[in-house]
């Protein structure tokens, strides 16, 4: 292999090494409601287990920072909570509870809406016009979720509904987190961002739990805390760094591209760990969600 081709592969395999382990998540939460417990633990316990490296991640940034001048003002620190609480523990949050009635394999079809969430978004709040390829594209991808959900609503019930859009609306928040950042990011970097964001979430998460529940509640099998630990490293700090790693070798939208070997992952893992059915329905759907995110992706990079 020639030197100028290594960071393109490390760069895909950095890539697509972060979409599956992003993709384990929903397997973890899965398991651990197998054990009784609710999304409020799971989530805090989650969070707690990766604050360290995400105050970690934020304070050497910090100095990276501080190396070129560039100190956070009130301003800042004030969207930095804001974009903190929406888009990644508003978000988790939905998304943890939504998992509680759905599969994994339909979580992770609509938590894939998201770029064409974005879109919309663009155009709602900031007028960006729609190209009619992008809208065709979208039409296709909601059509995938909507062929896999109504084939669970058949099967599972009712409870199938409330599941979907408790993770629309995970995917919803963490759009409007896309829509909102981009400024932010340009002023303080992306890992600055992601680094004292995610803090932010964590603390929210943990904060959440000490309100609504008792101490007790901490108290759960060793089991669950494996989990939560792996769910913590495995599926959320290491993922965040895979894929910050990825966009500088080969850019954000091949990054985001190589990333959509997700769904295919956790229907995989899904049918592997959890025991989750494999049909047509969710073959066909996966693919037109897969294709109209491809076309919106593509679009959008250009």
């Amino acid at each position: 292999m020639s030197s100028s081709s290594r960071p393109v592969f490390s760069g895909l395999l950095l890539a697509a090494a972060g979409a599956i382990a992003f993709s384990g998540k929903a397997i973890i939460v899965k398991l651990s409601y197998r054990y009784g417990v609710d999304a409020v633990t799971v989530v805090m316990l989650r969070m707690l287990i990766a604050l360290p490296f995400f105050i970690g991640l934020g304070l050497w940034s910090e100095r990276q920072a501080h190396a070129k001048a560039n100190p956070l003002t009130r301003r800042d620190v004030l969207g930095i909570m804001g974009l903190g609480f929406v888009g990644y523990y508003l978000s988790s949050f939905l998304d943890f509870l939504g998992l509680q009635y759905i599969t994994a394999s339909l979580e992770r079809l609509i938590l894939y809406l998201n770029p064409t969430m974005v879109v919309v978004l663009g155009w709602l709040f900031f007028k960006k016009p729609i190209q009619p390829i992008r809208m065709w594209a979208m039409a296709l991808s909601y059509s995938g979720v909507l062929l896999v959900f109504s084939h669970e609503l058949t099967v599972a019930g009712t409870d199938v509904a409330l599941g979907t859009s408790l993770v629309l609306a995970s995917a919803l928040t963490y759009a409007m987190y896309l829509i909102y950042s981009g400024q932010l990011v340009q002023r303080i970097g992306s890992t600055r961002l992601v680094g004292w964001a995610t803090s932010v979430a964590c603390v929210c998460c943990i904060a959440q739990f000490l309100l609504l529940r008792p101490l007790s509640a901490a108290d759960v099998p060793h089991e669950v805390l494996w989990l939560a630990a792996l769910n913590a490293v495995a599926c959320t700090v290491a993922p965040v760094l895979m894929v910050m790693m990825a966009i500088e070798r080969i850019g954000a939208a091949l990054t985001a591209q190589t990333g959509m070997i997700g769904p295919m992952a956790t229907i995989t893992l899904g049918v592997l760990v959890l025991g989750e059915p494999l049909n047509a329905w969710i073959g066909v759907g996966t693919l037109l969600v897969l294709g109209g995110v491809f076309v919106v992706s593509k679009y959008g990079a250009k």
